[in-house]
């Protein structure tokens, strides 16, 4: 096969050095390595886009406050609670940054830009495992003393189980108490609304909760994200934010993307129908053992002795197929990969392809 790169790359969804390597042009790829919404971007977006074209000669509205209103709406909370970046990935640095914490705690397996934030700010790092048996999620509080920032994902990743509601609240409430602050990620709670956590924020001060309109929206390449917090703690990140870090097209996306009910709707109806039915076909092939997901991805375990992830992902790679190989994840083996829920048709060519990988 040609060369491919010699290193899992960090991420999913690199598929623009994958095509590279392989002498393909991208839309040659079928990416199940980067959990994206498989019905694509809201059908608003074009106008939104038109819209944002009249306003791009000013600069961008610095304080985002048309889409805080409206992300306040679709949350019932308030503009105060609410802080906008350019992507979720620029509010962990931010929040790392301006809180300059002692040591951080991150709950693992786990984002790998959590530890990399951390090392940036020469800030001491500990990791909390979890374990295969309670589906990679947290299962037992941590230390109060663990950790100044503790990063924990909900749902987990790269497993897409849900936390224990009572766990969370005594998780919180004990680091709270010990005047640590708890970034909770819920970048793929979209798919699963009714399971988040925001309905906490008046009791946890020092609690802050990530979203993305990445995954669940579909414009990974836009980069728009938002963290809600108490309003005071919510200032605080703010003062530490660059300027002018949300473009105005990004803004007038975002406030398109809140207004299309209808398209939440068939969305969360589509992820939970296939994901469903890639569970029980992926249970189904021997050698493979999928791991229960609330989400629009999963994670897969091989069970034959000698089978790596590396290996099915080069295989896959031959039906123009991109999975992502989770060996890279702290707390994972060779033995582990994670797909992303598709459409039928989609999610049908990706089992007929493992199906014949994993018999050769």
């Amino acid at each position: 096969m040609t060369d491919l790169p010699d290193k899992t790359p960090q991420h999913g969804g690199d598929v623009y050095q994958l095509a590279r390597a392989l002498g393909m042009e991208l839309t040659d790829l079928l990416d199940f390595s980067a959990n994206i919404n498989p019905l694509g971007y809201p059908p608003g977006l074009a106008a939104a886009v038109q819209a944002a074209m009249g306003e791009i000669v000013h600069y961008p509205d610095r304080r985002v406050l048309a889409l805080r209103q409206a992300l306040a709406a679709y949350h019932r909370l308030t503009p105060e609670q609410i802080l906008v970046g350019n992507g979720s990935t620029e509010l962990i640095y931010l929040a790392v940054r301006a809180l300059a914490p002692v040591r951080g705690l991150i709950v693992t397996p786990a984002f790998s830009e959590y530890e990399h934030a951390l090392e940036v700010a020469r800030t001491p790092v500990d990791f909390q495992a979890t374990a295969e048996a309670h589906n990679f999620t947290l299962h037992e509080a941590m230390e109060a003393q663990a950790g100044d920032l503790v990063f924990l994902a909900h749902p987990a990743s790269p497993s897409g189980a849900l936390l224990d509601p009572e766990l969370f609240l005594t998780v919180a409430a004990r680091l709270d108490g010990a005047g640590a602050y708890l970034l909770l990620d819920e970048a793929f709670v979209d798919f699963v609304e009714e399971a988040s956590c925001k309905w906490h924020l008046d009791r946890f001060p020092r609690l802050m909760i990530l979203r993305s309109f990445t995954k669940f929206f579909a414009i990974p390449g836009m980069r728009l994200g938002y963290l809600l917090a108490a309003p005071e703690l919510r200032a605080r990140l703010a003062e530490a934010q660059e300027p002018w870090s949300v473009n105005t097209m990004a803004q007038f996306m975002g406030r398109a993307c809140l207004a299309d009910m209808d398209y939440m709707s068939r969305t969360r109806i589509l992820i939970a129908r296939e994901r469903e039915f890639l569970f029980h076909r992926l249970a189904a092939l021997p050698g493979l053992a999928p791991f229960p997901s609330a989400v629009n991805y999963l994670l897969v375990k091989l069970t034959r002795p000698g089978a790596s992830a590396a290996l099915l992902q080069r295989r896959m790679l031959a039906h123009r197929l991109v999975i992502r190989d989770a060996s890279n994840f702290r707390g994972l083996d060779a033995r582990f990969f994670r797909i992303a829920v598709r459409g039928r048709q989609g999610n049908e060519r990706l089992l007929a392809a493992l199906e014949e990988c994993l018999g050769g």
